[in-house]
């Protein structure tokens, strides 16, 4: 008897120990056109959360977004058309799966609310995407961080652009890490090479 229920004990730990599939709607075909939902098995969400061990302050929480967005973009490619998907908006060539930044700040921002969803976001939370207009002729929206100070910053605390930081995976192939940079910088048409749009 002893025997059974060792095993049932064993089968217990290990279904409490095991996480739950994450699924998440990636949007394609400029505008969120179209959608497909993803899957992220209980391998990924562990490979996730390793990214994030090491991550002791925020900047190095940053850099764990960056790649972290990059993975999971690279995973959902291979269950949607979004490996199609071509750095900026000129190099798709009108495929199925291309990304505009309609997509990827949709997209990007479900991902990081899945990665705070899962307890690894300690520095910062998500925000509603930004939006930066130049010469009121293009407009380009990413997704959108917070850093947050040690008591937990409140929600509703006045905004303070010093710690707002864009995930923008819109720059790079499908499954490269995104751009994480100051909002700022962002807003006046700083991009990843540093230079101006």
């Amino acid at each position: 008897m002893s025997g059974r229920w060792c095993l049932a004990g064993l089968l217990l730990l290990c279904a409490f120990g095991a996480q739950a599939d994450e699924r998440v709607m990636v949007c394609f075909n400029y505008g969120c056109l179209a959608q497909a939902e993803v899957v992220y098995d209980d391998l990924q969400l562990r490979e996730l959360g390793q990214i994030f061990a090491t991550a002791a302050d925020a900047s190095h929480e940053r850099a764990a977004i960056a790649i972290a967005i990059g993975r999971l973009l690279g995973w959902a490619g291979k269950q949607s058309p979004i490996f199609a998907d071509r750095g900026g908006n000129y190099e798709d060539g009108g495929v199925n799966g291309m990304m505009d930044c309609i997509d990827h700040s949709t997209t990007t921002t479900r991902l990081l609310q899945m990665i705070d969803a899962q307890g690894l976001l300690h520095y910062h939370r998500v925000l509603e995407p930004a939006l930066r207009s130049r010469l009121l002729i293009f407009e380009h929206y990413s997704a959108l961080i917070e850093e947050i100070d040690s008591a937990g910053q409140q929600a509703g605390a006045a905004p303070q652009d010093g710690r707002r930081y864009v995930v923008d995976s819109w720059f790079f192939d499908n499954g490269q890490p995104a751009v994480v940079m100051p909002l700022a910088r962002w807003q006046a048409g700083e991009s990843p090479d540093g230079a101006q749009q």
